[in-house]
């Protein structure tokens, strides 16, 4: 069994409408009701702040500082204060080496985003890794199915991101070499120089290739652990694209020289068309209503949702026996376009595994089959208050 993590405290300054907040949280099923409008989605985003990357609305971080209309700050003493240029987060969480205080934060001055832990400054967002992992299902993402692969893949990387820490690296390194040969082939680059930056892609690509493939096979084995489970539709999982059909048809030893061969005889083509066409930037994730043998993108908008919840609750298990560690699970509106029936079953299913969640509603009954040792607050703008 993984290891418990679970929020004891959040706190948030200047951040997006709060001025300041403090929440006290002493549950693993947290439910934050509220008015459209009121802020409960920001405290997810906050949370979403504490693992690498830009969270779960991908916001530039000067976008998230609180604004004021006349840019001062009136205090409760009515002294005045400039308009804040930057926000921090920051949480006391409970995890099997006792309790650790981890906070970020965005100061333009100091160079922008800055991650303490224990007090102490980070050298990279990674080392947040170690102590907490924080997976979420937001209503942008109801389009996955349909939308462009461009969201599938993204999607996919967060998958893979959430058990394998140092993908996001190897993906942040890939895309800059990527650009590196594009700009090498537009400007007439010489051929060794090409070589080098090619071989580093292959070497990177092949790498995010294995990467993602590991965490399909495993994910896919844990879907099927739960076959018996009707409240959510199973989803068949698999890579697709012309780099997979390559993988495909090469001995795993191989493919990082064939990918390299690739790219070397596709410079003509891809200086014409100013881009690189072909490689794993370009795989897609395919999902399948298995029930129904159909494209998941085909299947009802309700079942599309049911899908996409089975898939991030399997993952969020998968998370747990991989990293040891129960993620934090955000799950924003989830149960709003849910039946009675599947909205237990959801929190039955949230129940038993073990990690801390944080669900939000615009109506608390929405919430009443949440069982009775959950926490519920009230988010109105600006404030958070429980509720008993």
């Amino acid at each position: 069994m993984p290891d418990s993590v679970r929020l004891t405290r959040l706190t948030l300054a200047d951040f997006r409408n709060y001025a300041s907040v403090s929440m006290s949280i002493g549950a693993r099923l947290v439910a934050l009701t509220g008015d459209n409008g009121a802020g409960k989605t920001n405290l997810l985003e906050a949370v979403s702040l504490l693992t690498p990357g830009r969270g779960l609305r991908r916001a530039a971080f000067a976008e998230i500082v609180r604004k004021v209309a006349a840019g001062i700050v009136s205090d409760s003493d009515h002294a005045a204060r400039p308009a804040p240029s930057g926000w921090s987060v920051s949480v006391l969480l409970e995890g099997p080496g006792g309790e650790t205080r981890i906070g970020t934060g965005y100061a333009p001055e100091t160079g922008g985003r800055r991650v303490r832990i224990d007090g102490a400054d980070a050298r990279t967002a990674d080392e947040l890794s170690d102590y907490l992992r924080v997976l979420w299902l937001v209503p942008a993402m109801d389009g996955l199915f349909t939308g462009p692969a461009g969201e599938r893949r993204r999607f996919l990387d967060r998958l893979v991101l959430a058990v394998d820490p140092g993908h996001g690296r190897r993906v942040a390194d890939f895309d800059k070499a990527m650009r590196q040969r594009n700009r090498l082939l537009e400007d007439g680059g010489e051929a060794a120089w090409l070589d080098a930056v090619e071989a580093q892609i292959a070497s990177l690509g092949t790498a995010m290739a294995f990467a993602r493939r590991e965490t399909v096979s495993l994910l896919s084995g844990l879907i099927e652990e739960h076959a018996s489970d009707d409240a959510f539709p199973r989803a068949a999982l698999a890579l697709e694209g012309p780099f997979e059909d390559l993988a495909a048809a090469t001995p795993a030893a191989d493919l990082e020289d064939a990918f390299a061969d690739l790219l070397k005889r596709m410079r003509p083509r891809d200086r014409a068309a100013g881009r690189t066409l072909e490689g794993p930037h370009r795989t897609d994730l395919a999902v399948t209503h298995l029930a129904k043998a159909m494209p998941a993108g085909l299947a009802s908008t309700g079942e599309q949702k049911a899908l996409l919840i089975g898939l991030v609750l399997a993952h969020a298990e998968l998370t747990g026996r991989v990293c040891g560690l129960t993620p934090v699970l955000l799950l924003d509106e989830v149960a709003a376009h849910l039946d009675p029936g599947r909205r237990a079953a959801l929190f039955a299913r949230l129940d038993l595994l073990g990690g801390q969640v944080f669900m939000t509603g615009t109506d608390t009954t929405l919430f009443q089959a949440l069982p009775a040792d959950a926490q519920r607050f009230a988010v109105s703008e600006g404030t958070v208050r429980a509720i008993d």
